[in-house]
């Protein structure tokens, strides 16, 4: 079994009686064949600086995660959005073309509060923007096991490969948090609304955000709140260090 902590924010008072967000962590368990972990937007390149300077670092950490999930039974799925080209005629993305299709459960209507950072002038933090599909495939420190994983950034085949493999809970897992983990057709807040349920890995993360907006805080700090945010009002989140171990 899996052996996670998942964390969760939720209101009540302190002491005194004034009303605060408590942190509240609670163990769960899942056979790792029944967990997915989805992987958003880990390309190989970006059009601002600053978010391949920040997630270059993190990479090998991704890579060894995403392995001993992998090692353990988890499905991987790579998601990396606009690039499935790259990966055609492959056997991970025929994996998910080829998958039966299972009909998407309805949206649930959910009322989803804005943000806590501005990110209205695209979160770049190294320069003006300066947009470009500079991305082309996932980053290639991450390696993809073609006889298991799949690859799609389809909301459809991905609900569908989850429920022929039995997945009973989605590990999400990925950049950018305030952008394309939650608002991609396969990010946080689609697989909220259709009621299946999901955790966020929220310490190997990066957001996109300018310490130049509201609210005025750290690149570090502005993502941190959106983390946040995640587990306040979508889904909780847990640490990446409860899948390397044994």
């Amino acid at each position: 079994m899996l052996q996670l902590i998942l964390r969760h924010q939720e209101l009540g008072k302190d002491e005194g009686g004034h009303t605060i967000w408590k942190v509240v962590e609670e163990p769960f368990q899942i056979e790792p064949e029944k967990t997915c972990l989805l992987l958003c937007d880990l390309w190989d390149d970006h059009w601002c600086r600053g978010a391949v300077d920040r997630l270059e670092p993190l990479i090998p950490q991704y890579d060894r995660v995403i392995r001993a999930a992998r090692a353990k039974g988890v499905w991987i799925v790579h998601s990396p959005s606009e690039i499935s080209e790259y990966y055609a005629g492959t056997p991970g993305r025929e994996r998910m073309r080829c998958m039966p299709k299972v009909e998407l459960p309805p949206l649930q209507e959910r009322e989803i509060p804005p943000l806590p950072i501005d990110d209205s002038d695209d979160g770049c933090d190294t320069g003006p923007r300066a947009w470009r599909q500079a991305w082309s495939r996932e980053h290639p420190g991450i390696f993809i096991d073609m006889e298991r994983d799949g690859i799609s950034e389809d909301e459809g085949e991905i609900y569908s490969f989850v429920q022929q493999k039995g997945v009973e809970f989605i590990l999400f897992m990925g950049i950018h948090v305030n952008m394309c983990v939650l608002n991609r057709p396969f990010g946080i807040k689609r697989w909220v609304r259709r009621g299946f349920p999901i955790a966020y890995v929220g310490d190997l993360t990066d957001g996109m955000y300018n310490p130049a907006m509201r609210p005025y805080v750290s690149h570090e700090e502005g993502t941190r709140l959106v983390v946040g945010y995640i587990e306040k009002f979508l889904c909780p989140t847990l640490n990446s260090d409860q899948l390397l171990k044994e």
